[in-house]
């Protein structure tokens, strides 16, 4: 399964927009829809007239996004660009998925607390965007759930394998969006699709989504495991929300903004309240959110009230990985949870060295083998036990050292059983330091962290070295835990460091949910296995952990918006462990800090009360738009309607009413430096509250807050505050990220409101 990243749209540049190639492509065009002629009766008539022929449009848009998408050469995208209704032009581009006992890890408890008071989300629509859904699954049973809620407008769109009976009171409705995807075949519609592995319809042929949707809103599904891994009571964080799936990747080939795009669209129409959106892309190089599809249309969904949860991606833990970060997002990195599925190495000369696997087969623990490290050579390839790589006179009978990178972690595995291998060693790498994730290997395996993967190699050369290893199933009470995997996408914000990203972190590794039929537990299509629960990690997974939580907080508090359930989530997260210890990070075993975790991890005890919540409007996110050098058209490509833009005083982006608070100061300044930040909050709470602030400054650092007493009555539910931060430009002494942390907390005797404080100096561009 595509775990990893690929890379985000950038502007169609001068020599595109000046060539000859033939070769046609998608794109998304943004048209003034306040232009259109009224002798045309709809925006298709006009989009078909004015601007291209019928045949080449993919897809309309008319809710989150007014324009279209179609195939066409460069030169005619370029001639269109030049258009006055035309706003922008976006290239269509590829993104990557980013890819039990969570629940409880969260903190929700049967009969009580949020699950009670929500009645566990029953009246909530879920929108899932993803590679589909297995509908036969135990966990979207509709057993004893009420009638579906009446605002509901979707549909259950049949085809291969799918008919209008896969749909039910829990799985409401059933779309797929593939236009875009085909027409990057190249030859038409219909092509593109490889229908000896896929299917042309919702169901889901790769596995992801419906391990997404059991994740967000799986039933209560008993005699639950992954071959014996991880046995218990499998259930989703919203229990009884319904679920809208919206089919938008495909096996082996990605999403395509279009249909992303598209079913932004259709979810918004269709009536959903969440929409869960584990999709992205990486590298560390993020695009303008003018020409980003995905902050586009989630815009258009929260402008209508719709909470839109995004992993935050797998390229941690480099610094900056963190994509998905428009701030109307709620952008979700990944920790661990108390249980593990650990296996030892077992070296000839007595060593034990800790490691993890889901390996089900027979065993080999007992009996040691030669153990060979196929990196010696020096051959890169060798060392990652790629295709073809490994020599079977040399490895046949024996265990094989394997450096992770590249190509699958189970895939290598394969590749070692091809060459005649008995087991696999997967070693990390200096990058993925100590951080590991179970894999059901087609092969006895086992992950080890970069340190005992250095002692096992060292071992190795040795010659004459023997190894066995020994699998012990499922283990629970893992201390410590949360930790940040090594995986989870970091901050700081490369686009605006203004805004804190991720938001927050949630349970996002080894993570129980229910499996498609469509292939086994590790993707590959040699692994013939049927598994009905499947064990995966990424932030694709801790993603849906936040929509569930999200459907919850919605049903309970109807009223609340987007970013009010946004605040009750991160400023409720906690920072410490469950042994009540700073949260450390995975991969280096250190403290973390907010660049790791945001706000937290997600804590549902507490979110249901937050006391305070910090509110957004959507003239805020423009106001947002225009701090960070948007005109008015750039910002009618993201909101639909023009904006203006003050003329004299600008606003400033860190004072977008966010639940974090950063502060960025100049390098080049130097003494004294201030800065104060404005936040606004309104009471959710007891309607009589006083709240007394609680500051902890980050080192060197000077913080005042006034007023530093915040009284609410009957009459006054909502005030504002000013945040002061005061640093000395000549001798400030910035951490290891390049930046210094703090916090703000509003008390009142039952709430702490807690929001991270962040500071740090920047070059100006």
């Amino acid at each position: 399964m595509a775990l990893l990243l690929c890379s985000l749209i950038f502007i169609l540049t001068a020599g595109e927009t000046t060539s000859t190639d033939p070769t046609v492509k998608t794109y998304i065009f943004r048209v003034n829809s306040e232009s259109k002629p009224s002798i045309f009766p709809t925006h298709y008539h006009w989009y078909t007239s004015e601007f291209t022929e019928s045949n080449t449009i993919l897809h309309v848009y008319d809710t989150v996004f007014n324009g279209f998408s179609a195939s066409m050469t460069p030169s005619q995208a370029s001639s269109l660009q030049k258009h006055p209704d035309v706003l922008a032009v976006i290239p269509d581009r590829r993104r990557e998925l980013h890819t039990t006992r969570s629940p409880q890890f969260v903190g929700l408890r049967n009969q009580r607390g949020l699950w009670s008071e929500s009645d566990y989300g029953s009246d909530v629509i879920i929108g899932v965007f993803d590679t589909g859904i297995w509908p036969e699954r135990r966990s979207f049973s509709d057993l004893n759930l009420g009638p579906i809620p009446k605002r509901w407008r979707g549909v259950c769109q049949i085809g291969v394998r799918f008919s209008s009976r896969n749909c039910n009171r829990k799985i409401v409705g059933a779309r797929f969006f593939s236009k875009g995807h085909e027409a990057a075949g190249g030859v038409g519609f219909g092509s593109a699709i490889n229908e000896t592995v896929e299917f042309r319809s919702p169901r889901d042929a790769d596995g992801h989504g419906t391990h997404t949707a059991s994740t967000a809103a799986g039933r209560y599904v008993f005699k639950a495991s992954m071959s014996g891994y991880a046995a218990g009571i499998a259930k989703g964080v919203a229990p009884k929300a319904r679920l809208a799936v919206y089919k938008v990747c495909w096996k082996n080939s990605g999403c395509f903004d279009s249909d992303i795009l598209a079913a932004f669209d259709a979810a918004v129409n269709d009536g959903v309240d969440v929409i869960s959106i584990s999709i992205g892309g990486g590298d560390g190089i993020s695009s303008p959110y003018y020409l980003d599809p995905i902050a586009i249309g989630a815009y258009g969904a929260v402008s209508r009230g719709v909470f839109v949860s995004s992993s935050a991606g797998n390229d941690g833990p480099n610094g900056m990985s963190v994509t998905n970060l428009a701030p109307w997002l709620t952008t979700v990195g990944a920790g661990t949870i108390d249980r593990n599925f650990p296996a030892e190495v077992i070296l000839g000369d007595g060593r034990k060295l800790a490691g993890v696997s889901l390996y089900a087969g027979p065993a080999i623990s007992g009996k040691k083998y030669p153990l060979i490290y196929p990196g010696k050579s020096g051959i890169l390839s060798a060392s990652l036990c790629m295709d073809n790589a490994l020599d079977p006179n040399l490895v046949k009978g024996k265990i094989v050292i394997c450096d992770r990178g590249s190509n699958p972690r189970v895939a290598k595995g394969l590749v070692v059983k091809k060459a005649g291998g008995v087991g696999m060693i997967l070693s990390n790498g200096v990058s993925n330091g100590e951080g590991l994730v179970g894999d059901a290997h087609l092969i006895p395996a086992c992950s080890v962290g970069s340190d005992e993967g250095d002692k096992i190699k060292a071992y190795a050369a040795t010659g004459r070295a023997t190894a066995t290893i020994n699998f012990q199933g499922t283990v629970l009470g893992i201390k410590p835990a949360p930790v940040v995997a090594s995986f989870s996408g970091r901050g700081p914000n490369g686009m605006n460091p203004e805004i804190l990203k991720p938001d927050l972190i949630a349970p996002g590794v080894n993570i129980l949910a229910a499996w498609t039929d469509a292939v086994g537990p590790t993707g590959l299509d040699s692994d013939a296995r049927k598994t009905e629960f499947n064990i995966l990690s990424g932030t694709s997974m801790s993603c849906p952990h936040v929509s569930g939580a999200a459907a919850l907080l919605k049903s309970a508090h109807p009223d609340w918006s987007p970013a009010a359930i946004k605040s009750a989530i991160m400023t409720t997260a906690s920072t410490v462990n469950k042994q009540l210890q700073p949260m450390t990070d995975e991969s280096t075993g250190n403290a973390t800090t907010p660049y790791d975790f945001g706000a937290g991890h997600l804590n549902l005890d507490l979110a249901m009360d937050p006391g305070l919540v910090y509110d957004l409007t959507n003239q805020d996110y423009v106001s947002f738009l225009c701090s960070i050098g948007y005109g008015a058209k750039t910002i009618q490509v993201i909101t639909r309607s023009p904006a203006a833009c003050p003329m004299r005083r600008k606003p400033a982006p860190e004072n977008l009413n966010y639940p974090s608070i950063a502060a960025m100061f100049s390098t080049v300044r130097k003494g004294v430096l201030r800065k104060t930040l404005v936040r606004r909050v309104r009471n959710v709470g007891d309607v009589n509250s006083v709240y007394t602030v609680k500051v902890e400054a980050p080192k060197g650092v000077g913080v005042t807050v006034k007023p530093g007493r915040l009284v609410f009555s009957d009459k006054v539910r909502e005030l504002s505050y000013y945040v002061t931060v005061k640093i000395d430009g000549s001798n400030a002494v910035m951490g290891d990220s390049g930046a210094v942390f703090g916090s703000l907390s509003w008390v009142d005797g039952k709430h702490v409101v807690r929001s991270p404080i962040v500071v740090t100096q920047l070059d100006p561009l």
